[in-house]
């Protein structure tokens, strides 16, 4: 377990949210829908709901807009949704997933070809990335003045498996299955989330030194989180924090 200095790149593009709060709870909301409808109302009979719910708490969304998003799930009759995910890679040769839940995916696959071959990159078949990521129980928190070696005590106390740590932030990292559990300790403990989601987290990191290709690369993950069929994009770049702030736009 150790600090990694590439935790900047996930840690400040997770606190840009707050700038697509609307989206993000747009995301989130369909989620919700989709796993009420075809596993229950029940977050304690449904694992996909109840994981869906704990995204939403992290993402401070309203109780009251979660609460609508079940009913409506319940209630629903409109809509297959399937859940899928892209593989493909962006200029530099950085490999990108991408997770979507869609009603179409005639509409989805070709959405998110356009986009990868628009920014000069490509759209692979499923496999060609894929072994290159872990799926992982990822935890985004704010550190409140935690050092360090707190924090990684903490990760310790609560069942997580690794931490990167960047000052304000930490990124925390368990087993799919300890999800509920790490989250529930993270609760108890009172600590403000940024996220909280399974994710594909990459095995190894490609350094991007050019910052042309780090601008295309981040203008590529831009343009696929705003397509509303995808809800994650993940992707093993590695860059300066500086650059991510100026080709974030501060955030």
């Amino acid at each position: 377990m150790a600090g990694h200095s590439h935790s900047a790149n996930i840690a400040r593009r997770k606190g840009a949210v707050d700038a697509k709060r609307g989206k993000v709870f747009s995301k989130i909301a369909r989620m919700i829908i989709s796993a009420a409808r075809h596993g229950g109302g029940d977050p304690d009979a449904n694992l996909k709901l109840r994981y869906a719910i704990e995204a939403a708490r992290a993402a401070n969304m309203p109780k009251d807009t979660i609460e609508r998003a079940v009913k409506k799930g319940t209630g629903s009759k409109d809509g297959d949704w399937q859940e899928l995910v892209y593989e493909g890679y962006a200029p530099g040769g950085i490999a990108v997933m991408v997770g979507c839940l869609t009603d179409n995916r005639h509409r989805t696959a070709p959405d998110v070809k356009h986009i990868f071959e628009k920014a000069a990159g490509n759209l692979g078949a499923p496999g060609s990335v894929g072994f290159m990521f872990q799926h992982r129980a990822m935890f985004v928190i704010e550190t409140a003045g935690k050092t360090e070696d707190q924090v990684t005590e903490l990760a310790l106390e609560i069942g997580a498996d690794d931490v990167e740590y960047d000052g304000d932030l930490a990124v925390l990292y368990a087993a799919p299955a300890e999800f509920i559990p790490v989250k529930s300790e993270l609760d108890k403990r009172g600590l403000k989330f940024r996220s909280a989601e399974l994710a594909y987290v990459p095995q190894n990191r490609v350094a991007l030194t050019d910052k042309d290709v780090a601008k295309r690369v981040l203008k590529l993950i831009d343009a696929l989180e705003d397509l509303d069929d995808v809800q994650h994009v993940w992707a093993n770049y590695d860059m300066p924090p500086e650059w991510l702030d100026e080709l974030s736009g501060g955030a």
